[in-house]
């Protein structure tokens, strides 16, 4: 019988507080595709925290979100910067490039992070019209190894992003993760920080579906309500996923599921950090752990939980918490590994 799965904070289910938000606006009729009262007091909510100039769009999922955001910034003949790794690169079936008709240019990145370098790297053939012509830099907060940009490293990418003509794109898919782990706003994070176009995510953090695309860059907004729609992402129901939002950003629900999804994966690393021949290949900044095991305790584990294998070749899996762990979780799934011995240190350890 399978337990909890650690295979993806996509498992989990949704959050009390957001199930009887969306209970509460299933009374009667409301005007259909945004019109509605629900989704003008969740667009406020998001002014509170990401300030009133900012531009607001719901849509069903983070690929949705992502391709909507990017395909204001990027023309089929241009492309698209992004690390190797990136989920819009590697996880969403080739939808940006599919829909956008542009390029992805990849650079390669041990710990999930752009760096300047890399950026600079595929801005050798600006002008030449034989190459696709970079036009904006996409990275991911939180990462998609579980690391996260601080504030500054976010502050340079965007500067020399913006002065050599880009457009800064941020996957923010678990960025209530990564606002938890750096302790500042979701405002200091992007806008602050010079992102022009934000993919918020929500289903990783307690919803039962729905992103929202929060634009900083007023000369990008004017196409994002078409865009959507032709992108298949405009609800007629509406309501039912700004609901969710507006629930998610009062009194602090996202940043207290967030905080309890990231110390459960530090809980996790600790644990697992007992146990022989474990190291850690990332440090957990958010809420997943990337650890190597012996490749029998990861075949011991497989028979009760679900994780996915990242990387065979150094026996690396990855673990995820979310907003509905438990210690109880924690305990459980170390219960299934042979009994620790003394922690070992690695580059990771204090």
């Amino acid at each position: 019988m399978t337990l909890k799965m650690f295979a993806s904070d996509n498992n989990s289910g949704i959050h009390p507080a957001i199930l009887e938000a969306i209970a509460e606006a299933n009374s009667g009729h409301a005007p259909a595709y945004g019109a509605d009262s629900y989704t003008a007091d969740a667009i406020r909510k998001f002014k509170e925290h990401f300030g009133e100039e900012c531009e607001v769009l719901f849509v069903f999922n983070g690929t949705g979100a992502n391709v909507t955001g990017l395909k204001a910034m990027v023309r089929s003949h241009q492309a698209i910067i992004c690390t190797n790794g990136a989920h819009i690169h590697a996880d969403e079936g080739g939808a940006a490039e599919g829909f956008i008709g542009g390029k992805l240019l990849t650079v390669p990145s041990l710990d999930g992070k752009l760096t300047i370098e890399g950026i600079a790297e595929q801005l050798h053939h600006i002008g030449n019209q034989q190459r696709s012509q970079p036009k904006a830099v996409s990275i991911s907060q939180c990462t998609e190894l579980g690391t996260v940009y601080t504030i500054e490293e976010i502050k340079a990418i965007t500067s020399f992003a913006h002065a050599n003509g880009l457009y800064v794109h941020m996957d923010g898919a678990r960025l209530s993760n990564a606002a938890a782990y750096l302790g500042c706003t979701f405002k200091e994070m992007t806008v602050d920080a010079g992102v022009d176009m934000l993919a918020f995510g929500g289903t990783k953090n307690g919803l039962m579906l729905g992103e929202a695309v929060v634009c900083f860059n007023k000369a990008l907004a004017s196409e994002l309500t078409y865009i959507r729609k032709q992108g298949m992402q405009l609800g007629s129901k509406m309501r039912f996923i700004a609901t969710q939002f507006e629930r998610l950003l009062t009194d602090d629900l996202w940043l207290e599921n967030a905080r309890h999804a990231n110390r459960m994966a530090q809980l996790l690393a600790d644990g697992l950090q007992k146990f022989p021949d474990t190291a850690l290949t990332q440090p957990v900044e958010s809420n997943a752990v990337f650890i190597s095991l012996p490749i029998e305790q990861i075949g011991q584990l497989q028979k009760t939980y679900a994780f996915a294998l990242w990387n065979s070749a150094i026996n690396e899996i990855r673990l995820v918490t979310s907003f509905d762990t438990t210690e109880e979780d924690i305990h459980e799934f170390l219960s299934h590994i042979e009994k620790p011995i003394p922690k070992h240190k690695n580059h990771f350890s204090d």
